[in-house]
């Protein structure tokens, strides 16, 4: 290579030297350098495939294959020495390479690009790291689970606009978060199949000239599936800006569980307590004791979301195949995934540890939340619901007017309202018998919420095997 090149890949076809300020600009070995193993993984693959069609000799794979290893236990120990010119992660591998087993590492790139590398990498990558936010997002699922079977007995308010509107139990509101993790659960695993398709041997864009064995490669690096076609094989990003998008609807379902605890656990709320471990005080004031776990997931949310915008505008405006503006798929990828790992694994604590004011949400309990029960007691006496609605909000005003609660209205006054009103409407101004009275599937009652629990856990055992 010519001193302009260095130790690019590239190098051959320049005679100029390169600025160094476009040197560090076009460099992204300081955070490609994480893909280090599933970038030996692709090469060791690789050159197991060249032997086939007689583009090296066994003893060179043996040999290439070994010094692939020693790289990787270099990384792995923390040894490795990167240089001027590794200005990625394919090029540090295979620099290194060739120090260690000498000529025969330059016929590992025959009919190979880092086009289908880098794509062959960040989905082996990715594909790791789904697996495991997906272990995760089952634990998330299973202790908001068992609390939901623990806490059923607990009542509280449930709210709409942010005001009391019905009585709901606690573990119901805690199944909503359940139901809308799973279906976030259910969208990974998809993604993961979409994921989960190799690349490797369509070059830069042509494909690979050399017949290749692609079924081959696909065996050793574990893909059920081979792109269709070479240029989108090497250009197509479409799962990482899925999966950025993915990101930001598990966050918009963990924002609102966040922001809903942030109120619960607030002093004028009271219903929840946040444990000492995912809390933190005030450098000022003594007294605080701030939910910063669950601004943090609040807060994470939007910067997973703008990982997600700013990449989808990388790519609108990009032309068919390989641009290097796709560089820029790993940062917002890494870094949601990072933030990812943190995000469900706090949420989890939160829930396990958090105690719940089962009595600070009783007592906020009103009478006020039965209205719509007066409603359809009257509708139980045959009166249409329309009707029953007019009647009930004509209740709510006399109430307000004589400044007292709805249930301390007497018969009398309510029989001025309508005449099916009896001595059995007492029967209405009760909380249990009000959430109760929700049996149909997806309702409040016990035993709707006991199936709740219940098919989840099935869930749960069917997504863990």
């Amino acid at each position: 290579m010519s001193a302009a090149g260095g130790s690019k890949l590239w190098g051959g076809r320049f005679v100029g030297g390169v600025d160094p300020i476009m040197s560090k600009f076009n460099d992204s070995l300081p955070y490609d350098r994480r893909l280090f193993d599933v970038d030996l993984d692709g090469s060791v693959a690789y050159a197991k495939a060249l032997v086939k069609p007689g583009l090296i000799t066994e003893e060179e794979r043996d040999s290439i294959v070994q010094g692939l290893e020693k790289v990787r236990e270099e990384w792995k120990s923390g040894t490795f020495e990167a240089k001027p010119g590794d200005e990625d992660i394919h090029t540090a591998n295979e620099r290194r390479l060739k120090e260690l087993i000498g000529e025969a590492a330059g016929k590992l790139h025959t009919g190979r690009s880092r086009n289908d590398q880098v794509a062959t990498d960040v989905r082996l990558w990715l594909r790791t790291t789904i697996k495991s936010l997906r272990v995760l997002l089952l634990e998330l699922l299973g202790s908001l689970t068992v609390r939901a079977q623990n806490d059923i007995d607990i009542l509280m308010p449930g709210y709409t606009h942010l005001q009391r509107a019905q009585v709901i139990r606690w573990s119901h509101l805690l199944m909503s978060y359940a139901w809308a993790l799973k279906r976030d659960l259910q969208r990974l695993d998809q993604i993961a199949e979409r994921v989960n398709v190799l690349p490797l041997g369509s070059g830069a864009l042509a494909g690979n000239p050399f017949d290749i064995d692609r079924a081959f490669l696909a065996k050793e690096l574990d893909f059920p599936a081979i792109s269709d076609n070479s240029l989108d094989g090497t250009s197509g990003r479409d799962f990482v800006s899925e999966f950025l998008m993915w990101g930001s609807m598990l966050c918009t379902t963990l924002s609102k569980f966040a922001e809903d605890f942030i109120i619960y656990s607030s002093k004028e709320f009271g219903f929840l307590t946040l444990a000492d471990a995912y809390s933190t005080g005030s450098s000022l004031m003594p007294q605080k004791k701030n939910a910063d776990s669950l601004e943090l997931i609040r807060g994470k949310a939007g910067r997973i979301f703008g990982n997600a915008c700013g990449f989808m505008m990388t790519l609108k405006g990009l032309p068919s195949t390989y641009n290097k503006d796709m560089q820029e798929d790993k940062e917002p990828l890494f870094d949601t995934c990072d933030q990812l790992d943190g995000i469900i694994k706090i949420a989890t604590g939160v829930i396990s540890t958090l105690t719940v004011n089962k009595e600070a949400m009783y007592n906020d309990l009103s009478p006020g939340m039965l209205a719509t029960d007066l409603a359809y007691y009257l509708v139980r006496k045959s009166l249409p619901f329309r009707d029953a609605h007019h009647v009930v909000g004509s209740v709510v005003r006399l109430s307000e007017e004589k400044c007292c609660e709805m249930k301390d209205l007497s018969l009398e006054e309510l029989k001025t309202l309508h005449a099916l009103f009896d001595k059995d409407v007492e029967e209405v101004w009760n909380y249990e018998r009000s959430v109760e009275q929700y049996q149909a599937n997806g309702g409040t009652s016990k035993a709707a919420v006991s199936k709740q629990v219940n098919d989840m856990f099935t869930f749960l055992e069917s997504a863990r095997s």
